[in-house]
């Protein structure tokens, strides 16, 4: 444990000393007088120490260990920018639209569709991992730049190269050429507990507010169904985290990296004290398999199912609603080999319960392949053990199925959403989804009103930004079962849902 370490951990016991010390002698204030009045009659023999006399060194220190926990690793952060050319074709006129032509533009000639081609600009954060130049962010940061380049907390400005991404853990890591760069160490987020302090540090709003450092506490572990990417088991916290703060890390008293800061619950658009970070296990696998073999590997268990409720756990006799419930394994899985059965709950993993099958669906597709698993699992009432290796998720699973096959189960096809649909269509050029390109008539998804044209944003309550994503989505919808479109139409929000074809 690093220096900073030591006195951030003396000066906490020393601080939870003098709050209890206080506690006792009845000089917090709660807020609620009434409450306070009620307690004075206990605490009027007692001498009440001076202000003097209270341990103030120790609140210095306290404060000292978190100026040299920022200045020890604000130089490994960096301000990430982003550009992004977007053209986009001018509408059709009134007369075009309605009758084939426009007086005009000269008789007999059809109005030519004119393109326009501005750039986009983006800002977030990102923090060094390596001294030659490799750098974490999140996905959605980067995500469709054409150049990237970032600036340390000293300016200097580096050319970044993007190495690889991952939409569904939505993690990036980037490249810059570069020698004896300051770095950050990524640290075991499976140690971390609720109530530990962090620190974030990052670029929030604007690059004039870079390198802002920020406190609290690890609120929560676990998070999952917050319906921000695929693959979610977020550290929740009550750090300040601000749009443009998205891919800087989120740091423990040690000073390594836990967790990358990715979203905030909010319904103002600004900070409300909820804020969301990938753990850094999850972040250091994706990473390693992107710089290792250019993509990113998942380990495949062969299930479907889904997280419980508390009517569903009364109905399997369950005392609570944690586990995950398997609907379906497919045949020569992993699973299937050793001997998961539809119906099972499996309520632990390597001898750590299962919050959820989101959270262990997240916690299983981070594992390298080959992996070892332990699970106990309840069939019927009674608890078994089960030894699981995983394998390596097969390509059409990880991809997702294939578009003609799409077709054919969903009565559609989709394409990139680009600035030329924008015009074409009357949509938001900053909007991400994936646009319909034709629906079959006699499909559902007809009958249920998606049309070409229409948007997709979400599949299932799941963002969808390209072809990729929503192959994943939509292909892990079982036949018959109900697919829930998010889908924007001219700029207007519409779900549509229907059953997948058998």
């Amino acid at each position: 444990m690093n220096q900073f370490s030591v006195k951030f951990m003396a000066a906490l016991f020393f601080a939870a000393i003098i709050y209890l010390i206080n506690f006792n002698f009845g000089i917090i204030n709660t807020g609620e007088p009434e409450q306070a009045q009620v307690h004075t009659s206990t605490v009027v023999q007692q001498d009440v120490p001076k202000a003097a006399d209270r341990p103030i060194r120790t609140l210095r220190d306290f404060n000292n260990a978190f100026v040299e926990l920022a200045e020890a690793t604000s130089p490994a952060v960096v301000t990430v920018f982003t550009s992004q050319t977007i053209r986009q074709s001018t509408q059709r006129s009134l007369f075009d639209e309605f009758f084939g032509f426009d007086p005009f533009s000269g008789p007999g000639q059809p109005q030519q569709p004119q393109e326009r081609e501005f750039r986009r600009s983006g800002q977030g954060s990102g923090f060094i991992v390596s001294a030659d130049g490799y750098i974490l962010t999140n996905n959605h940061v980067v995500q469709n730049a054409d150049s990237v380049y970032v600036r340390t907390q000293n300016n200097r400005e580096f050319t970044a190269q993007i190495v690889g991404t991952d939409p569904g853990t939505d993690i990036a890591v980037l490249k810059v050429e570069a020698r004896n760069m300051p770095m950050l160490k990524l640290g075991n987020s499976d140690e971390l507990r609720i109530g530990e302090w962090v620190m974030a540090v990052g670029s929030p709003l604007s690059e004039s507010l870079a390198h802002t450092v920020t406190q609290g506490i690890v609120s929560a572990k676990g998070r999952a169904n917050i319906q921000l990417i695929d693959l979610e088991d977020f550290i929740q916290t009550d750090a300040a985290i601000n749009p443009g703060n998205s891919g800087g890390p989120l740091l423990n008293l040690d000073g390594e990296v836990v967790g990358i800061n990715t979203a905030i619950a909010s319904r103002s658009g600004g900070f409300q004290g909820i804020g969301f970070a990938i753990p850094s296990n999850i972040a250091q696998r994706v990473m390693q398999s992107i710089i290792e073999t250019g993509k990113v590997v998942r380990a495949y268990l062969g299930i479907t199912g889904s997280n419980l409720d508390q009517t569903m756990a009364q109905g399997f006799g369950l005392e609570s609603a944690m586990g995950a419930l398997v609907y379906e394994v497919r045949e020569g899985s992993p699973a299937d080999k050793a001997g998961l059965k539809d119906g099972d709950i499996i309520l632990e993993m390597n001898d750590q319960k299962v919050q959820s099958f989101d959270q262990m669906r997240a916690n299983i597709a981070t594992k390298v392949p080959g992996t070892a698993v332990k699970m106990k699992v309840n069939r019927n009432g009674n608890i078994i053990n089960l030894d699981v290796t995983l394998a390596e998720m097969p390509e059409d699973i990880l991809a997702g199925a294939d578009q003609t096959t799409q077709e054919s189960r969903l009565g559609f096809t989709v394409k990139d959403f680009s600035g030329d649909d924008a015009g074409r269509y009357n949509l938001n050029p900053g909007l991400n989804g994936v646009l319909v390109t034709a629906v079959d008539p006699d499909s559902e998804a007809y009958a249920r009103g998606l049309r070409e044209g229409d948007l997709i944003i979400a599949v299932n309550r799941r963002a969808v930004r390209s072809v990729q994503e929503f192959n994943q989505q939509a292909g892990s919808i079982a036949a018959g079962e109900v697919a829930l479109l998010q889908a924007v139409r001219q700029n207007s929000r519409m779900f549509i849902s229907f059953r997948v074809r058998e």
